[in-house]
């Protein structure tokens, strides 16, 4: 009887266990190229005002509303740029810094907007180390900057105190401190102590994806590093965490990105955020060809696009391309798609919101996890650019940046089936219309604009 009780308390505990372990976000086992959450598979939709949520007051109002529109999505740089960010380390009465401790000031606002997203079912993608925040300007007044803390100085680190060149020149010696390259001991003891501060908060949360940099062009060894070194800490915490690398390349098949495409061992997702600077057929082709070459390798896995560039008036193209982008994205069959902050993108603003909201309804009326992009389908177009995810002989989505028409090829349909239009912008859809079998279907879009077509076989 005392074995049966003691096998049955082993049940419990193992099949607690099981539970606790489906909770945290992971790839889909069954829809590899997205993610789970809490044992569903989970599309990830997103827009915010800004890139380091943690430091931005309201923030909870904030995410309210992104949830509202149907978003579950956010990225968080640790960046303290911007006017009113707090840094990380405690300043003296002197004004240096002492890297040997924090301003937990700094840290409860990442604590807080932690579990404010965990609350609302939110994945945030953070990214660890804001690239910006160590170059030019920016570097003049970060801790880390030997003229700014008390703990070393340029000639035990190699650190300069001033770096005014942009990222892409790889003017600062900080990212080199790995032991594959400067093997800078003195400044890597910092640099793992600010790491482990921030996993010290993030492991207790099972919603978190990680990211090692913002638009990097240094060595790949420095995020191979960080990458094993998240890693190896979760599994001390018995967690399993998932990493990327986000480079600066805007064509995916730069070498740079397949140092994250061609290691699953070390990243089980890619993002390929800088992909949004390209537009219409460059920016659909360009993901499509480096799926089918993950796929041919056998490296297939979740691709996420945590910035979608695009607004009027801003630097980084135009409103219209950020709303294509977003949502070929998800016609592409990524993973996750989110809105880049003003004035680079749309943030959280009333398009994005729409956006949003049209995708993830959707994404509840299509199986978006079954679907693949298949423009093959698509025979022709009048005065029209078209996009196409399908489930052949079952659903089908197409999508018009500008209305117009195209034809689709529905052989694969035997018994008829049935066409609602959504409109984009406004988040409507229409009534069903039946059609029957036969080789092709005729599209033509209600009125210019963002439309979508889903087609479902009766």
């Amino acid at each position: 009887m005392r074995i049966q009780k003691l096998a049955a308390i082993l049940s419990v505990m193992i099949l607690a266990s099981d539970l606790a372990v489906s909770q945290s976000i992971t790839v889909s086992e069954r829809y590899p190229t997205y993610f789970e959450y809490k044992g569903e598979p989970v599309l990830l939709l997103g827009g915010s005002k800004d890139d380091n949520l943690f430091q931005v007051s309201g923030v909870e109002e904030h995410l309210d509303l992104l949830v509202a529109s149907g978003g579950n999505y956010v990225r968080n740089t640790m960046s303290s740029r911007d006017e009113g960010n707090l840094w990380a380390f405690q300043m003296q009465e002197n004004g240096l810094y002492d890297l040997n401790k924090f301003n937990e000031a700094y840290w409860k606002r990442f604590e807080n907007f932690l579990q404010a997203c965990e609350d609302r079912d939110i994945i945030v993608q953070i990214e660890v180390w804001a690239t910006f925040d160590f170059y030019r300007n920016f570097w003049n007044i970060n801790p880390f900057n030997p003229k700014n803390n008390r703990n070393y100085d340029t000639t035990v680190t190699k650190l300069k105190t001033s770096v005014p060149t942009h990222p892409t020149l790889r003017g600062n010696p900080f990212f080199w401190s790995v032991p594959q390259h400067d093997n800078n001991a003195r400044l890597l003891s910092f640099q793992q102590r600010f790491v482990d501060k921030l996993l010290s908060y993030s492991l207790r949360h099972d919603n978190i994806l990680y990211c090692m940099d913002n638009e990097t062009t240094v060595t790949s060894d420095w995020g191979k590093f960080w990458a094993e070194y998240i890693r190896m800490k979760a599994l001390m915490e018995d967690k399993e965490v998932l990493c990327t690398e986000m480079w600066d390349a805007w064509d995916l098949s730069h070498p740079q990105h397949y140092e994250t495409m061609d290691h699953p061992e070390t990243y089980a997702f890619i993002d390929i955020s800088q992909n949004n600077h390209n537009t219409g057929a460059i920016h659909w082709n360009n993901g499509i060809t480096q799926m089918k070459r993950l796929e041919k390798l056998g490296y297939l896995r979740p691709l996420n696009n945590v910035k979608v560039y695009g607004n009027d008036g801003g630097r980084h193209k135009t409103t219209r391309q950020a709303t294509e982008a977003f949502i070929r994205n998800v016609l592409m069959g990524c993973a996750s798609t989110r809105f880049h902050r003003p004035t680079s993108g749309q943030g959280l603003n009333e398009r994005a919101r729409a956006v949003i909201r049209s995708m993830r309804e959707l994404s509840d009326k299509v199986n978006v996890y079954r679907g693949k992009p298949e423009n093959e389908l698509i025979l022709g177009t009048e005065n029209a650019e078209a996009y196409c995810m399908a489930s052949p002989g079952k659903e089908y989505v197409v999508y018009f940046p500008k209305g117009g028409t195209a034809y689709l090829n529905i052989y694969d349909i035997l018994n008829g089936g049935s066409v609602e239009w959504l409109d984009v912008l406004n988040s409507k859809w229409s009534g069903k219309k039946k059609f029957r079998s036969g080789n092709s279907l005729d599209l033509t879009c209600p009125t210019e604009g963002h439309w979508i077509a889903v087609i479902k076989a009766e």
